[in-house]
C-alpha cells in the first residue's frame, strides 16, 4: 500500500510538469490509492469491486458508508472518472493537454481532501473551507 505522503509527492511531481494525456491511468490509480488510505484508516479492507465500471467509485461508496460527510468528495471522484474517460477515449483530441492538467488538479484535490479528513475527521461536515472547522483546528494546534 502506497503511503499517503508518497501519493502526495507523486501528484505534486505530475501537476508541476503538467501531466500528459498518457498520465491518465496513473492519476486514476493515485485517486484510488488515496481512497484506500481513508478506508484503511477506518479499519476496513478496501474493496476490489467496481461501480459504474470504476473501482474509484466503489471505493468512494465504501468510504462514505456510515459517514455522510465523506460525500463531500463524491463529485470530485466522478470528475476524476470523467477526465479519465475523456483522455482514454479521445487521446488525440485538441483539448487533451488541458484535460490532463485538469485531471491532475482534480486528483490532487481528492488527495488533499482525504489527507485533511484523516487528520481532521470533521472536514466535509460543512465544506472544506468551513470557518468554524478551521478555527477549531487552530485552537487544537495552539493547545498542543
Amino acid at each position: 500500500m502506497t503511503p499517503l505522503a508518497d501519493i502526495g509527492k507523486r501528484l505534486e511531481e505530475l501537476i508541476s510538469q503538467p501531466p500528459a494525456p498518457a498520465d491518465a491511468e496513473e492519476l486514476l490509480a493515485l485517486g484510488e490509492q488515496s481512497l484506500e488510505q481513508w478506508i484503511m484508516a477506518k479499519g476496513r479492507e478496501p474493496t476490489q469491486d467496481q461501480r459504474e465500471g470504476f473501482r474509484l467509485l466503489a471505493l468512494h461508496r465504501q468510504g462514505a458508508d456510515k459517514d455522510p460527510s465523506f460525500n463531500a468528495c463524491r463529485e470530485t471522484c466522478r470528475e476524476l472518472v470523467w477526465h479519465y474517460n475523456l483522455l482514454s477515449l479521445q487521446p488525440d483530441h485538441p483539448d487533451s493537454s488541458q484535460n490532463a492538467k485538469m485531471m491532475g488538479w482534480v486528483a490532487n484535490h481528492l488527495y488533499l481532501f482525504i489527507s485533511g479528513k484523516i487528520e481532521t475527521e470533521q472536514l466535509g461536515d460543512f465544506c472544506c473551507a468551513s470557518k468554524p472547522l478551521r478555527e477549531k483546528v487552530d485552537e487544537d494546534r495552539a493547545a498542543q
